[in-house]
């Protein structure tokens, strides 16, 4: 017995368990076919689903089970990124709540917690992909810190550093002084911060005067060494070659000179504090400045400044202000806006900071991973990204790779006794090194001191399409050869700079090409108002209570509908609503195909007809899906096959073949209909994995372990377009014949007859379904229109049904002025186009063929109409 209602739950347990059971998401290596593979951005092995997930590996799944359909073997790639600073924050965290502070552990003891806590919660989000319906290969799981990721990790960096790519030194970096970490630059958001522009006094040395200096940071001015002016500035002359005295702090500092200074900014004084802003610390290169770090890690002011010892950096912007005011040395201060700079993970501001930090050399990986994705060797969908992606390549600075954390790849660099360092893939082979460069034979492991930082979590996510194929550590393997390059990425645009290009770096270092041929951009989700989805804002809705409610096809459905490549997805429940609304309707669908008598009669001519037009449909339907699955535009593709399903298949096929009450169907047109359900559901089941793989499993008798998702879906199916331009003019037929139904009260059991003016355009051929969807007696072909009938105008041919009641000529004649008026209308629109030469020989012949057409067609309905009008006078 076929269920009333289909019941989603039931089923995602159901055929989800099957599918694993049967080992039907595994791939290996088969040179027979052809490879489909995609790697999973990596989730944070600390996180739990949410809209943006659900949204990105939805559009994954459907590209993965497409490809299964076609034939490929298709192999979907899932794992975690260890994420430093977000996971080593959360250890923190859980620490402190039990009253342990990190600085009281070792750091073997830290790691211990760590791994227990990665241990609990790190495959929390994989499991949560399982009930989307991902079909991932769950046997290949990778994590970014497994001993094969590791060891990739670590190879890498000695590899990079022995090229000469890999230095040390102090550099100016950003500094998050709440993960006591640096970041790279990619990993700084900027956001606009209303705050305060100051005016400070600071004395001229010798004279009564003062030069005003307009800064942002006030609190920043115990670690001044200079004042500088621009050499142009007219209004600044006096100052030249003076010092001056930094308010509060009194130490005397020179004014020094340089064109980079902007007269037009404040008054054109600027501080100079080089340990605290890049552009400062560049100049105080230039100048050889004394450099005066003020901070200490945690933010808070330090020995060297000498004042407001111990207190937060911004506790003493407050406290600075009122003694700068007191002293008369503050002149004004006035609102201000600017780009403040805040770490990306910790959401506080970051800090500028002199630092001695690991960087790798980008100008030489910039160079050989820009021109394949400006040639289109690699595609971005949508293309806009391209500029984005070279703005970044052209303006690349040296990545800073080390982070001041125990949680991630440890740094495989050792120190020496005397001095100098060895980086070496491990213990056994810094010995080795250490021993040959200092000479000393008797060194022990115990006399080096391995770095204390980590590598950048980047520093092994660029790696994963080559190290989930173990790429670094056996080059040339099987897997390698064979799924790489991978398909497709699928990823945000957010994580061009930190990802997508230091994957296509690395893909180009080790493997000689490309990680991927196509990336898809996704959009952000947001809610109905635009705002971006977050549990901060609350906007954001559980992606599991909505499977629960919607059932993960409606889910999955909803998201599709609204996700344009690299465009925003603005989402509310009215989609998951109707993707599980569609459910219903292919439930119905089935259950009133399972529902027919099948008898051994002859086909009828309606249904021999009806199975011609939707076969040429499919064959059209078909073509257009392989047109957008290429062309990444992943919603249009959903909505064809939705619309093809709803509108086409359901409220058109199946009525036109369903045979009348208490009668059986006969068994050619039901196998027929059984294999063209077939198809729709294989269009179908990228996206609605389980409601598909449900009814498909019921039409047939199947065997163990055959599934919709390795059935194998046509290539191309040959259609005929004149046909479909002719049925679509039979559905129009159809329709108004409906339509005068309704409009004088006719119900459908009582049959009407048609006249047909004499016309070649009338689709006769169709003349059977015609007379059954609009229950008609007779089709008659007439050169003369009768008297007292009703009619309507389709494709120029004009049709007449004899009055079963009195005729509302009046009536009659409003609806024919109406359609004259709009069809005139049309004829201007077209004539327009036609009269412009710059159309007419710029556009191409068939599009111009094509407007020649509209015209004929508008002028001979126009005629028609007309002729009509003057019969009801």
């Amino acid at each position: 017995m076929i269920a009333t209602n289909y019941n989603p739950k039931e089923s995602e347990e159901k055929w989800y368990k099957y599918w694993m059971d049967n080992n039907l998401f595994h791939s290996e290596v088969d040179n027979n076919r052809e490879p489909y593979c995609i790697v999973i951005p990596p989730p944070n092995v600390t996180g739990v689903l949410h809209m943006g997930h659900m949204l990105n590996n939805t559009i994954q799944d459907a590209l993965i089970r497409r490809a299964r359909l076609q034939g490929k073997n298709a192999c979907w790639v899932p794992g975690t990124d260890h994420a430093s600073i977000a996971t080593e924050a959360k250890v923190v965290a859980k620490l402190q709540n039990e009253g342990i502070q990190k600085t009281d552990l070792t750091r073997e003891e830290f790691l211990k917690h760590a791994w227990a806590w990665t241990e609990k919660h790190g495959g929390i989000i994989l499991k949560q992909l399982r009930s989307l319906g991902a079909s991932c290969d769950w046997e290949r799981t990778a994590f970014t810190m497994d001993d094969s990721r590791s060891e990739s990790v670590l190879k890498v960096f000695v590899d990079l550093y022995n090229k000469g790519l890999i230095y040390r030194g102090v550099r100016m970096v950003n500094w998050d002084p709440a993960a006591l970490t640096a970041l790279s630059d990619e990993e700084v958001v900027y956001k606009e911060e209303h705050s305060k522009l100051y005016y400070l006094r600071y004395k001229i040395e010798g004279e009564d005067g003062y030069a005003i200096v307009a800064t942002t940071r006030p609190e920043t001015i115990m670690g001044d060494t200079a004042m500088c002016i621009n050499p142009n500035d007219p209004k600044n002359q006096h100052l030249r070659g003076k010092k001056v005295i930094v308010p509060l702090v009194n130490r005397v500092i020179p004014v020094i000179e340089d064109e980079y200074v902007d007269i037009e900014f404040g008054t054109g004084c600027l501080k100079v504090t080089p340990a605290h802003d890049i552009n400062d610390y560049m100049l105080g290169e230039k100048y050889n400045l004394p450099s005066i770090d003020i901070f200490n890690d945690n933010g808070t002011i330090n020995e060297a400044a000498g004042l407001y010892v111990g207190m937060d950096r911004f506790k003493v912007r407050e406290l600075i202000e009122k003694d700068l005011q007191n002293a008369n040395l503050l002149e004004k201060t006035e609102a201000y806006t600017n780009n403040v700079g805040f770490s990306e993970r910790t959401n506080v501001p970051i800090e500028p900071k002199l630092s001695m930090q690991w960087f790798l050399k980008m100008e030489h990986l910039a160079q050989i991973a820009l021109p394949p994705v400006m040639n289109d060797d690699i595609r971005f969908f949508p293309s806009k990204f391209k500029n984005t992606y070279r703005h970044w390549m052209e303006n690349i600075k040296d990545w800073c790779i080390s982070r001041q954390l125990w949680w991630g790849h440890r740094i495989p660099a050792w120190y020496l006794p005397e001095g100098g360092y060895v980086v070496a893939i491990n213990e056994e082979e810094a010995i080795k090194l250490a021993r040959k460069k200092s000479g000393n034979n008797t060194l022990t492991i115990e006399d080096l001191h391995q770095d204390e930082d980590c590598l950048d979590t980047w520093f092994s996510s660029w790696l994963w399409p080559i190290s989930l194929f173990d790429g670094i550590n056996h080059p040339g393997n099987p897997e390698i050869n064979y799924y790489y390059p991978t398909s497709a990425l699928v990823t945000g645009p957010d994580i061009i700079f930190f990802w997508v290009a230091r994957m296509i770096m690395a893909g180009y270092e080790y493997e000689g090409k490309m990680p991927f041929k196509n990336v898809y951009f996704t959009g952000i989700v947001r809610d109905k108002l635009g705002r971006k989805m977050s549990k901060s804002l609350g906007n954001s809705p559980d992606p599991l209570e909505l499977i629960e409610k919607y059932g993960a096809d409606g889910v999955r459905v909803g998201m599709l509908l609204c996700a344009p490549a690299g465009g925003d997805l603005l989402f509310d429940e009215s989609l998951p609503e109707q993707g599980r609304n569609f459910t219903t309707k292919m439930w119905n669908a089935f259950k009133l195909v399972k529902s027919w008598e099948v008898a051994n009669i002859e086909q009828p001519a309606h249904a021999r007809l009806a199975i011609e037009w939707f076969s040429n449909l499919m064959g059209k339907t078909n073509e257009t899906l392989n047109t957008l699955f290429e062309q990444y535009r992943i919603s249009e593709a959903l909505m064809t096959v939705y619309t093809t399903f709803r509108d086409e298949f359901s409220s058109w096929l199946l009525e036109m073949i369903k045979p009348a009450y208490g009668h059986p169907i006969d068994q050619k047109t039901y196998e027929q209909i059984i294999g063209i359900f077939e198809q729709l559901l294989q269009q179908l089941h990228p996206f609605m994995p389980f409601i598909t793989e449900e009814i498909w499993q019921t039409l047939r008798k199947r065997e163990e372990g055959e599934s919709i998702m390795i059935s194998l879906l046509p290539q191309t199916m040959a259609y005929d377009e004149k046909l479909l331009a002719h049925f679509e003019i039979v559905k129009n037929i159809i329709v108004s014949i409906r339509n005068i139904r309704k409009q004088n009260n006719v119900a459908f059991k009582d049959s009407l007859e048609l006249k047909v003016k004499q016309n070649n355009r009338y689709p006769e051929i169709f003349a059977s379904i015609i007379s059954k969807m609009g229950n008609l007696s007779t089709i008659e072909i007439i050169n003369e229109a009768p008297k007292g009938a009703w009619s309507f105008i389709t494709d120029t041919v004009e049709y007449f049904i004899p009055a079963t009641g009195q005729v509302n000529t009046e009536e009659i004649k409003v609806q024919l002025e109406e359609e004259l008026n709009y069809t005139r209308g049309f004829l201007n629109s077209v004539m327009k186009k036609l009269s412009n030469e710059k159309f007419i020989n710029g556009a191409p012949e068939q599009v111009v063929a094509n407007e020649r057409k509209k015209q004929a067609d508008a002028e001979a309905k126009i005629a028609a109409i007309i002729s009509q009008l003057a019969e009801l006078k």
